[in-house]
């Protein structure tokens, strides 16, 4: 969750074939937030049905948006003016299709959105959830029992497993999966992420679209901007010239992994950061439920410090609570750092964001799927099938898989998918090939 700064000057995109006028007032009234940004100059009709299936609100604005569009076309001079400089063309993708291949392209995949929505995989299971929300209030349940019996080592780390499977859920309401009517959608979020996780809702949409929209996207996507402490691009590494910084990521792909537990006290900080300046936002629909994101954010917390007071001393509480945060961490971040970062990353004025399919192929990697993956990894596993179809419900992944498959296959596009020390090993592989990098620069200077 690494929360970007909002651009609010005013812009276009293109919808349907019309550019439409995005100003200040429109931009702090879009529910989904800074994600509209991601599509600046550029067309975002494929970016919009996808994520705006069902909403009646989205498209009336659209509607009304379209009534005063012009015949506006991005001069080349805006394109060069927001062009990232980049030292190396190392882990940078190169992206070059004909339009008319582009437009064939989306043709095909908007019919086969059309053709998976008919086939009923858009609807959520009641059971299927209820039975989720159960398994994890079940092991919240499981870690106090285990402390009332002086298990403490295994309460804590029964109560990490319940944190990252809280962490799936949060993410799945975030995306709308369940309810038709996103507002039971949002309220739940609030229960299952600030409440019993500790993660803000509106902080993790805030990202998460974004990511969704520009998925390895240089200056866009906020999950491949780990600065100061990790450089995922070339680019990175001038922000950190002069800095001391520099000389210790020449060995980044060998703390990369070690810090994998850190992650989920990163997203609570962040959490508590973003729920703080809530009512300051841009967005209408940050300041309107401010309240209740911090209301339930605080009795996270209080609950925490209730189950702290009940151990028996200082030594054990610390000890506790950092095995049950770590452990958390670890589970939540062996699988988020899994599907992207050993993909390759884009520029934000590159061809590929013409095509928002052929973007998410390029920037995501399956893990093989099974039993237990699939509860473990809260079917990210799935990755591709889920970036291609954010609110497809988690248990129809598996079933429109084959599907995506074959509509690659005849596309001629990229499928990617492999065992978790493959796609681990190329991670690690990229942030080295960095550091090597950086190690050259610094010897220059």
């Amino acid at each position: 969750m690494v929360i970007r700064q909002v651009i609010t000057e005013p812009f276009h995109i293109k919808i349907n074939g019309k550019w439409l006028h995005i100003d200040q007032e429109t931009l702090a009234k879009h529910p989904g937030g800074i994600a509209m940004t991601a599509y600046r100059d550029t067309d975002a009709t494929t970016a919009f049905h996808i994520f705006h299936s069902g909403s009646k609100l989205a498209y009336q604005m659209i509607k009304e948006l379209s009534t005063n569009n012009t015949n506006y076309e991005p001069t080349k001079e805006q394109e060069v003016s927001e062009t990232l400089s980049v030292l190396d063309d190392e882990v940078i993708g190169s992206w070059n299709l004909d339009a008319q291949r582009i437009e064939t392209i989306n043709r095909n995949f908007n019919h086969f959105r059309v053709q998976v929505r008919k086939l009923g995989l858009f609807e959520a299971n009641n059971t299927f959830y209820f039975r989720k929300i159960c398994e994890a209030i079940g092991l919240l349940s499981l870690a106090i029992f285990l402390q009332l019996q002086e298990r403490f080592i295994l309460s804590a780390l029964i109560l990490g497993l319940a944190w990252q499977q809280l962490g799936w859920l949060i993410h799945e309401y975030a995306h709308h999966q369940h309810f038709k009517n996103h507002y039971w959608n949002d309220l739940t979020s609030y229960i299952v992420g600030n409440l019993l996780q500790g993660f803000s809702s509106g902080g993790w949409k805030e990202q998460h679209n974004m990511h969704h929209a520009a998925t390895n996207v240089i200056g866009r996507d906020g999950d491949i901007n780990l600065l100061p402490f990790w450089a995922v691009v070339p680019s990175d590494l001038q922000q950190m010239q002069g800095s001391w910084i520099l000389k210790i990521i020449p060995y980044q792909h060998i703390y990369w992994t070690i810090a994998f537990p850190f992650l989920r006290i990163s997203w609570l900080l962040q959490s508590i950061i973003f729920v703080a300046n809530m009512s300051n936002s841009c967005f209408e629909i940050h300041r309107k439920r401010a309240t209740i994101e911090r209301l339930a954010l605080l009795l996270h917390w209080c609950m925490i410090l209730l189950q702290l007071y009940y151990l028996p001393t200082f030594q054990i509480r610390l000890i506790y609570f950092f095995i049950s945060q770590l452990f958390a961490g670890f589970l939540l971040a062996h699988v988020v750092t899994y599907n992207h970062y050993s993909t390759q990353k884009f520029k934000h004025d590159d061809l590929i964001l013409n095509s928002y399919v052929c973007l998410q192929l390029h920037t995501t990697r399956n893990m093989r799927p099974g039993i237990l993956i699939d509860w473990l990894w809260g079917g990210l596993n799935y990755q591709i099938e889920h970036h291609l179809f954010p609110s497809m419900p988690r248990h129809n992944l598996k079933t429109v898989m084959p599907l995506v498959k074959e509509f690659c296959m005849k596309n001629n596009l990229p499928y990617m998918v492999n065992g978790y020390f493959e796609g681990w090993l190329m991670e690690i592989q990229q942030m080295a090939a960095i550091g090597k990098l950086a190690q050259r620069i610094y010897h220059q200077n």
